[in-house]
């Protein structure tokens, strides 16, 4: 929480210091409000001033880069606990997202319907990577359940098998993945 001083009439602060006061608590919430990621609004509803200068720097970015219609990004720089990194950037035309065929990414995105599959991956992204540690959790279901799940996910590039029986979210999926999660919260 912000604690404001409080001004007392007469020999206290000018208007001038009491307004830069006003201004400092102001840019404090909005920059906890951006670190927490709850800062909503786009450079058109944003009022002058009331939000970070540099807060939409890619969404800028990519608007210098390509024109009208315009594309989407997805881009990120992820350290993952098991020692990997994963930066990766991808972006695409509207023009050329609308003319796709979504129905052929239907499997991909079917895979992700299910919790225990939405948990797997979040297992797997923290650390465990074999299908015995996966299904010792609480709440995976059998062992055979387990590895539905985990075949589902292999199949659709979700997850990769390496040496050993381990899984891992392939390099390439980590933040398009990460990104999804974020674009399906409310």
């Amino acid at each position: 929480m912000v604690e404001v001083e409080s001004f007392e009439e007469g020999g206290g602060p000018t208007l001038e210091e009491r307004l830069s006061a006003v201004e400092e608590v102001l840019a404090g919430l909005l920059a906890e409000r951006k670190r927490r990621g709850r800062v909503s609004s786009t450079p058109e509803s944003a009022d002058e001033g009331a939000v970070p200068a540099d807060l939409f720097w890619a969404l800028e970015g990519l608007r210098e880069r390509e024109p009208a219609p315009g594309a989407v990004m997805i881009v990120g720089d992820v350290a993952l606990p098991d020692g990997r990194t994963a930066g990766w950037q991808l972006g695409a035309g509207t023009d050329d997202l609308l003319d796709d065929e979504w129905e052929s990414l239907a499997d991909v995105f079917a895979a992700l319907g299910h919790p225990v599959r939405l948990r797997l991956l979040r297992e797997v992204l923290r650390g465990r990577g074999t299908a015995r540690e996966l299904a010792e959790l609480e709440g995976m279901g059998t062992t055979g359940q387990v590895y539905h799940h985990l075949r589902q996910l292999v199949a659709t590039g979700w997850l990769r098998v390496r040496d050993g029986g381990h899984h891992e979210v392939p390099a390439e999926r980590v933040v398009p993945l990460l990104t999804t999660i974020v674009g399906g919260r409310r």
